[in-house]
C-alpha cells in the first residue's frame, strides 16, 4: 500500500516562507512524477508543481513560477516544496501526488495522494 504523508504546513505573514516535505512509503517512486496541488476554500483543487523522480524535468504553475521549489531526496523517497514570497492567495490545503502519466496538470493524472497539510498566509 503506497502512502504518502505531508508535513511541514503552517501559518505564515506574507512575505514568509515555508517548507513542505512529503514521505512516501510502500513503494520506490522511481519511473513516478511526483508533485504538488493545492485548494484554497470554494475553489477547485489546482496544480502546483511537479518533478520527475529522476530529477530531470520540473513544471510549475504559473502563479508560483519564481516563488516555488520543487525537488527530490531519491535516499529518503522524499519530495519538498520550498515556498517563498507567500501571498494570501497561497492559503490552501496542499497535496503531496504521485503518477506515470507524464508531468499532468490534471487531478485525474495522478494516482497517488496525500492527506493533505493546511498553508495559510496572512496579510
Amino acid at each position: 500500500q503506497v502512502q504518502l504523508v505531508e508535513s511541514g504546513g503552517g501559518s505564515v505573514q506574507a512575505g514568509g516562507s515555508l517548507r513542505l516535505s512529503c514521505a512516501a512509503s510502500g513503494r520506490t517512486f522511481s519511473g513516478h512524477v511526483i508533485g504538488w496541488f493545492r485548494q484554497a476554500p470554494g475553489k477547485e483543487r489546482e496544480f502546483v508543481a511537479v518533478i520527475t523522480w529522476s530529477g530531470y524535468s520540473t513544471r510549475y504553475a504559473e502563479s508560483v513560477r519564481g516563488r516555488f521549489t520543487i525537488s527530490r531526496d531519491t535516499a529518503k523517497n522524499a519530495m519538498y516544496l520550498q515556498m517563498n514570497n507567500l501571498t494570501p492567495d497561497d492559503t490552501a490545503v496542499y497535496y503531496c501526488v504521485a503518477g506515470t502519466r507524464g508531468s499532468g496538470t490534471f487531478t485525474d493524472d495522478y494516482d497517488y495522494w496525500g492527506q493533505g497539510t493546511q498553508v495559510t498566509v496572512s496579510s
